[in-house]
């Protein structure tokens, strides 16, 4: 309904005023609504109390409601159709099983043996009734156990029990099927994300990290053991991929499905690993006789109220609330805090003794105020405080802390001190240009030609000091970085000179002298460029240059003529050229890439009537506009 301001002031609206605003946006409009999971009668009714939000007039627009529950979808009371989902069938349900117990990569090592893994899946999948979620995790659960044997001992043990048991009884099976303690925490820990969260696989490990659950290793970083977590857990259809990373390779975000954040939820209670709260639905399993004290807490959903209360010797604490006001209690054992859409008040005196703190991350909250002994946090791995508003500056002595992996910070801080930071792995600075006269680049500078071991830098400053371009030099486990905005840039470090693991570069100056063509084109691993500012008349790519690239994004370039070489960009897939106001025609050598499906154009000089390579580029299917 509009843009983060308004949705804020929606936020703070009294119900039957959100309503009749709901109203007025769809009485004009054809409209379909989806109310999803809903578990209780009276939804329907608390949301129509006050006025008719979702109007009908008569125009074909639809409300559709999604529960697991019979009586929820009977209990509206107009003219409704219920639609029960069918089971899948026996042939469905194999090729389901089948696609997640005996993947075609892992065929080869069973090709003797397959007809009978197939007459014994055949059997355990009628065994799932019919259920896709039960099928997907029993068969991911068998493909890392791969033995006829086993396979048959569990066909011969199954228990003919309820659908809700047989699948209670899967996921454990699944679950204590996990080769090791610390990567089970890390499945449980899952449940501290609301349902149907979107969770970013770089914050939930570091998240993992900062709780202990990640061993060191002598040939592996920690980050890396996690990543290989998170794959395992998809692969054993415990978590649903949502997304995965075109520069990487690697998975960047996933989802928990409910009924597997729903077991974990009551697995965590009983072995006091975890406290669940809701303010919002009323199926999260109620403490039993057995339960036990947990020192890690996760509040969901709460609109106001005094939702902290937890025991004061408690080491975690998470909430994902909706812009409600509150202050938090003492709670000086805390080791993590990760706290969305809040409105805190006395942060900085709540969490001034938090001497154990490992991480920090505060997202969409206002009205923060930060301690200025922050510096005494000594174990701080993690401060995230992206799209929160502070009252007072971050204080300069967070950058005394030895162990910081990860800076993410945006508006009222002071440039990084001259201090040895050997753990710093990413360094996300946001200037805002009101503050920019505060921030004293040569700090920056002597800062960052310390901190060799970053991996992603990204650097929003204006006007950026030149020299930190070389600095990169330094920095040679850096896989991404953004840098902007330069005032001047007469040439771009030579390719040998920088990182050679670089796989994304977002670079942007108000002038680019020299053709960054030939030098960027050498770095072996480049994936993702994005690059603005070039002032010069033409530019070149020599055949074999960007190897790997498969993006590329370019803006406000004064280049006339661009002249690519045939093997140039061999897996290029996608480019967009913004500001290209005196090009007059697009390279010819774009007809020669085997990969290319699309090219976006903006403001771009040439006539494309006449332009015979966009005429090609389009005749081969190439998606061409603006």
């Amino acid at each position: 309904m509009g843009g983060r301001d308004e949705g804020r002031e929606i936020g703070q609206m009294q119900e039957y005023e959100l309503g009749k605003n709901i109203q007025s946006f769809l009485k004009e409009k054809r409209y379909l609504v989806v109310l999803d999971d809903v578990w209780t009668t009276d939804t329907w009714n608390q949301i129509n109390r006050t006025v008719t939000v979702f109007p009908d007039v008569n125009n074909g627009s639809r409300v559709m409601l999604t529960t697991r529950k019979i009586d929820v979808a009977n209990h509206i009371e107009m003219p409704t159709y219920v639609h029960k989902l069918k089971l899948l069938d026996s042939e469905r349900s194999w090729e389901l099983f089948s696609s997640r117990a005996l993947p075609t990569y892992k065929r080869p090592l069973i090709e003797n043996d397959i007809d009978e893994f197939e007459k014994l899946g055949r059997k355990l999948a009628r065994k799932c009734n019919g259920l896709p979620l039960a099928l997907a995790v029993l068969g991911g659960y068998l493909s890392k156990n791969l033995n006829s044997d086993a396979w048959s001992d569990i066909l011969q043990g199954w228990a003919s029990t309820e659908n809700g048991h047989m699948m209670g009884a899967i996921l454990a099976r699944s679950y204590n099927d996990l080769p090791n303690h610390n990567l089970k925490s890390c499945f449980l820990y899952l449940a501290v994300f609301p349902e149907d969260y979107s969770i970013s696989v770089s914050y939930l490990i570091e998240l993992w990290i900062a709780e202990g659950f990640i061993p060191p290793k002598t040939r592996h970083t920690q980050e890396q053991t996690a990543r290989k977590y998170v794959s395992d857990l998809a692969q054993r259809c415990l978590v649903q991929v949502v997304s995965q990373s075109n520069v990487h390779g690697w998975i960047e975000k996933i989802r928990i499905h409910d009924i597997l954040r729903d077991w974990c939820i009551q697995e965590s209670r009983f072995a006091g690993f975890l406290d669940v709260s809701d303010d919002t639905t009323g199926h999260l399993g109620e403490p039993s006789s057995n339960t036990l004290a947990s020192y890690r807490s996760s509040f969901q959903n709460f609109r106001g109220g005094d939702m902290f209360t937890a025991t004061t010797n408690l080491r975690t604490l998470v909430g994902f609330l909706n812009f409600s006001s509150t202050s938090l209690p003492k709670l000086r054992f805390l080791r993590v805090i990760h706290i969305e859409n809040l409105i805190l008040i006395s942060f900085g005196t709540t969490i001034s003794g938090c001497i154990h703190l490992r991480y920090l991350r505060l997202r969409n909250c206002q009205k923060v105020t930060l301690p200025s002994s922050m510096g005494q946090f000594l174990y701080l791995q993690t401060i995230n405080l992206i799209a929160t508003t502070l009252v007072s500056a971050v204080p300069n002595s967070i950058w005394d802390i030895p162990t910081l992996r990860h800076v993410h910070l945006i508006g009222r801080f002071s440039a990084p001190r001259n201090c040895l930071q050997k753990e710093l792995h990413s360094l996300y600075l946001n200037v805002p240009y009101m503050r920019r006269k505060y921030f004293h680049g040569k700090n920056l500078v002597a800062f960052l030609g310390q901190t060799t071991q970053l991996t992603t830098l990204t650097l929003n400053v204006e006007p950026l000091p030149t020299e930190i371009i070389h600095l990169l030099s330094n920095m040679t486990f850096l896989v991404e970085v953004e840098l902007s905005e330069f005032t001047l840039l007469d040439k771009l470090p030579e390719s040998w000179v920088l990182p050679q693991g670089l796989r994304k570069i977002r670079l942007a100056a108000d002038a680019i002298k020299e053709d960054p063509m030939p030098i960027l084109e050498k770095l072996p691993c480049l994936v993702e460029l994005w690059l603005g500012g070039y002032k010069g008349r033409t530019m070149f790519c020599c055949a074999g240059g960007f190897p790997r690239l498969q993006e590329l994004r370019l803006w406000h370039f004064a280049t006339e003529e661009w002249m690519m070489e045939v093997g140039a960009m061999p897996m290029l897939s996608v480019m967009r050229l913004y500001y290209f106001l005196n090009m007059k025609k697009l390279p010819e050598g774009l007809l020669h890439l085997p990969s290319f499906k699309q090219l976006c154009l903006r403001s771009v000089g040439l006539n494309a009537k006449d332009d015979v390579t966009w005429k090609i580029l389009i005749d081969k299917g190439c998606k061409v506009g603006a």
